[in-house]
């Protein structure tokens, strides 16, 4: 594994992870219901850092290998989804618009973890951790969606 390639990989993902510190969960979310079986908020920035560890080493690896073009499409897609998804939950507070982001990401992270597993077994195995979570944090986002129905999102001001 080319250790400069890590690195690139690495920074596209806490690029991405950024996005959490520009979009704090703050009162508005601590106010939600939210269903019991949501993890504690220790368990999310464990989980963000050891998926973006993971999927930066996966992408690493199959970024030198001859046929890598629907990996790499599929690893930009879903760091894109990625990105995305927390602007629109926690900075515009939109839990419906959410939805269609997260089923995006969960596609791209599904269509990455087999693109991978193709080329390279340790990279599609880098992926798995990162599809179950995406599979767990959709269903809290529904759960979240279903337990506060009359949640508006922010009114942007023009400018």
């Amino acid at each position: 594994m080319d250790i400069f390639l890590f690195c690139l990989f690495l920074a596209a993902t806490f690029g991405a992870g950024a996005t959490g510190a520009l979009f704090p969960t703050g009162e508005w979310y601590k106010s939600l219901n939210k269903p019991t079986w949501v993890p504690p908020d220790w368990v999310f920035p464990v989980a963000w850092t050891s998926i973006y560890l993971l999927i930066s080493f996966a992408g690493a690896r199959v970024a030198v290998l001859d046929g890598n073009a629907y990996a790499m499409a599929f690893w930009a897609l879903q760091i894109a989804f990625n990105t995305l998804w927390t602007p629109v939950f926690f900075g515009l507070r939109h839990l419906k618009a959410s939805l269609p982001v997260m089923a995006c990401l969960w596609l791209a992270v599904a269509g990455a973890t087999v693109t991978h597993f193709q080329l390279d077994f340790w990279a599609g195995l880098a992926f798995v951790p990162y599809l179950v979570w995406v599979t767990v944090a959709g269903a809290l986002n529904l759960a979240m969606l279903r337990l506060n129905p009359d949640q508006n999102p922010l009114q942007l001001q023009n400018l």
